[in-house]
C-alpha cells in the first residue's frame, strides 16, 4: 500500500486546470502548458482519476540568484530563521554494476552501469525546473555520480562542488576565492551516515545463490524485516538510526533556513528518511519500494513535510501548480534562458 501511494504520479500534461483569481495574478507560459497562479485564489485540478485544490499559496523565499554557502554548524541559529516554503528532493542512485549482477552491494563502493548513468541523467531532467541550493550524498560513488549527472541537466547550470571538511588543511585547499564562481556553484556534502545499510557477510554474494543456500524465507527476513540484521550487518532499524539522526541534525536545519535540498542516496537510507518524513510504522516501511533514478519531491512548509510525488518530465505542469514559489522559480528560469 505504501509503495503504491509513494509512486503515484502527480499530474499529467493532459489534465485540465481551472483557476479563479482575485488579484495579483502570476502567468507562466511555456511551449507545452500555461499556468496561472494568483496570490489569493483557488486552483482546482481535474482529471479522470482525481481532483485537488490549492488555496492561498504562500510566497517562497527562493531566489534564482542565491550564492553558494557551506552548511552552518550552528543549527540553533539556522532553525530560528524559518522559510515559508522549501523543496526537498530525494533520489535513489541509478543502477550500479552489482545491481546489474544481482549481488548484495551494501557499503561496497560500486559505480554505475551505463543504464545507471542514463537513469541519473533522466532524473536530472525531471528536476531541471526545481530549485536546488545544497546537495547531500552518501560517501559511496554511485550516489555521488547520480547527483553530479543529475545536475548537468538542471537549467540553472550551477556546478556541484564537493565540500571537504575533513581537516583544516582540506578546507583551506578546497577554498573558492572567486565570488562570481561561488554564485555559480552548489555545495555537495558527502556523509557516510547516508550510506546504504551494511549487509555484512552477504556483501558481494549473488542474491539467488544466497537464497538457495540459506533458504528464501531466511534471506527475505534479512532483506525485508525491520529489526533483524544479516550476519555481521545492519538491520533497517540500525540504518534508520544513523540516517534519520543525520537528517535531523544536518539537513533539516538547512531546510528551515530557506535552502532547497537534494539528497542522492540509497534504497534503505532513503526508506529510513521517508519513514521519518511520512511518519510510517515499521511495518509500513518494509513494504516501501524505491526505484533507481526516480526523484521524489517534498515541500517543507511550516515545519511539515508534504509529499508531492515525482515530476513526470521537464514539461510537467502538475508540480508547479502546488506552490507559487515553484511557479515563480520556473518563470525566472524561462526569462533567463529564453
Amino acid at each position: 500500500m505504501a509503495a503504491a501511494v509513494f509512486h503515484q504520479v502527480i499530474g499529467t500534461p493532459h489534465s485540465s486546470l481551472h483557476h479563479e483569481f482575485r488579484e495579483n495574478t502570476l502567468r507562466l507560459n511555456s511551449n507545452n502548458f500555461r499556468l496561472e497562479i494568483g496570490v489569493s485564489r483557488r486552483v482546482c485540478h481535474r482529471s479522470d482519476q482525481r481532483n485537488f485544490c490549492v488555496v492561498k499559496a504562500s510566497t517562497s523565499q527562493t531566489s534564482v540568484f542565491d550564492p553558494v554557502s557551506s552548511p552552518s554548524t550552528n543549527n540553533t541559529n539556522n532553525s530560528k530563521k524559518k522559510s515559508n516554503e522549501t523543496a526537498l528532493i530525494l533520489m535513489r542512485h541509478g543502477e550500479s554494476l552489482w545491481n546489474e549482477k544481482n549481488l548484495f552491494t551494501g557499503c561496497v563502493d560500486v559505480p554505475l552501469t551505463k543504464k545507471g548513468v542514463e537513469e541519473a541523467i533522466e532524473a536530472g531532467k525531471r528536476i531541471s525546473n526545481i530549485p536546488v541550493d545544497m546537495i547531500y550524498t552518501s560517501a559511496l560513488i554511485r550516489a555521488q555520480m547520480t547527483a553530479m549527472l543529475a545536475m548537468t541537466q538542471h537549467r540553472r547550470r550551477k556546478v556541484p562542488i564537493i565540500i571537504h571538511n575533513e581537516s583544516e588543511q582540506a578546507r583551506t585547499w578546497s577554498e573558492i576565492f572567486s565570488e562570481d564562481t561561488k554564485k555559480q556553484s552548489i555545495p555537495v556534502i558527502a556523509a557516510w551516515q547516508l550510506n546504504e545499510r551494511m549487509y555484512g557477510e552477504l556483501q558481494g554474494l549473488n542474491k539467488q545463490e544466497t537464497a538457495d543456500r540459506y533458504g528464501k524465507e531466511q534471506v527475505h527476513e534479512w532483506r525485508r524485516s525491520y529489526d533483524i540484521p544479516p550476519p555481521n550487518g545492519e538491520s533497517l532499524e540500525m540504518c534508520a538510526e544513523r540516517a534519520v539522526a543525520y537528517f535531523k541534525d544536518q539537513i533539516e536545519p538547512q531546510l528551515l533556513s530557506g535552502k532547497n535540498v537534494m539528497i542522492a542516496a540509497h534504497g534503505n537510507s532513503l526508506r529510513s528518511i521517508i519513514m521519518y518524513l511520512d511518519k510510517l510504522t515499521s511495518q509500513e516501511v518494509i513494504s516501501l519500494e524505491l526505484s533507481t533514478g526516480i526523484p521524489m519531491l517534498y515541500i517543507f512548509k511550516e515545519g511539515k513535510f508534504i509529499r508531492r510525488g515525482s515530476p513526470v518530465a521537464p514539461t510537467e505542469a502538475g508540480v508547479y501548480a502546488y506552490t507559487r514559489g515553484l511557479a515563480q522559480y520556473r518563470q525566472k528560469l524561462d526569462e533567463m534562458f529564453h
